[in-house]
């Protein structure tokens, strides 16, 4: 049976490739060290060293043990702080999705710099996700907190929720774009013409969204919204836009905002995180955007209508 003196025997014969050499390394005899490399390959019934007279090379069996006495040493030593961190509350391992609206690479890294110095034994898995795939991981893939679930209220009993604020939205199309010549209403049927620029939703389990689209539209799917918007800053398609990401361009005249019939509504954004899954770590997380902290201020900057706002 493996064993711990047995796992660090062998790692020291693997890296030194020479039983004196991890003998003198662990303050033992060669025939200790190699007495246990033979317990070991009995064991485990195979040989694990090519040895002659000048070397010592691990077998095929012996790289593939070595991987795993490596994860095993590692687990095992770290597993005393692992189990006095649950005890303490804190979670050994987190999963954040983020809604990709509020998605920014800045106040991500600087989340993860910040748990890391609090909870430096906590895994932490950052997962961006789309519309419904927020929500769809929380509630189907263990994640333990979401920061931009869509709506205004929560979609089972075991998650609450924080309302963020609301994202506003506008129709816009490239300045050179045929429908920027219209001085009419601009009808369904004129913009039937043109395709609608998408960010496909990202669920699995729970149905998908699609933001806008007329039937009988060729539709583009993109898989963010900043190749969203170079779509249409390029008139390759027209769609809406958060009017926060759109704002500089339609200042430069980059991009027009047109008046269409259909009207977007604002999208409410939630912090939202699972009761059942949710330590420390999650709670530090919620109380960054309870006191307004830069790092939450930064995941924020698209949400331009105020948490009272009534749509």
């Amino acid at each position: 049976m493996l064993d711990l003196e047995m796992m660090r025997s062998f790692i020291q014969v693997a890296e030194m490739k020479s039983f004196s050499k991890a003998a003198s390394n662990l303050h033992k005899t060669s025939a200790t060290i190699s007495y246990r490399i033979k317990m070991l390959e009995e064991s485990v019934g195979a040989q694990l060293f090519n040895r002659t007279t000048r070397t010592v090379e691990l077998t095929a069996a012996g790289e593939h043990l070595l991987e795993q006495c490596r994860e095993w040493i590692m687990w095992l030593e770290n597993m005393p702080k692992e189990l006095q961190q649950i005890n303490d509350g804190i979670e050994p391992s987190v999963n954040i999705t983020i809604n990709n609206l509020l998605y920014d690479v800045d106040a991500v890294t600087e989340l993860l710099v910040y748990l890391n110095g609090m909870f430096p034994q906590t895994q932490i898995t950052i997962s961006r996700q789309i519309f419904m795939g927020v929500w769809d991981r929380l509630m189907y893939d263990n994640h333990h907190i979401a920061i931009g679930a869509p709506g205004s209220e929560s979609l089972t009993n075991i998650i609450e929720s924080k309302d963020l604020g609301s994202i506003s939205w506008a129709f816009i199309v490239s300045k050179n774009h045929p429908l920027t010549q219209y001085k009419g209403q601009i009808t369904d049927a004129m913009l039937r013409k043109y395709p609608a620029i998408n960010v496909e939703d990202t669920a699995r389990n729970l149905q998908k969204r699609t933001a806008w689209l007329l039937k009988g539209q060729k539709e583009i799917k993109v898989p963010n919204m900043s190749t969203k918007l170079k779509c249409h800053l390029n008139g390759l398609g027209i769609g809406f836009l958060p009017r926060t990401i759109c704002l500089p361009h339609l200042e430069s005249g980059d991009l027009i905002e047109l008046q269409i019939t259909t009207h977007r509504v604002p999208s409410k954004m939630m912090l939202a995180w699972n009761t059942e899954i949710s330590g420390k770590t999650v709670q530090a997380i919620i109380e960054l955007f309870e006191e307004n902290h830069p790092i939450a201020q930064g995941l924020l900057k698209n949400i331009d209508l105020p948490v009272d706002h009534i749509s």
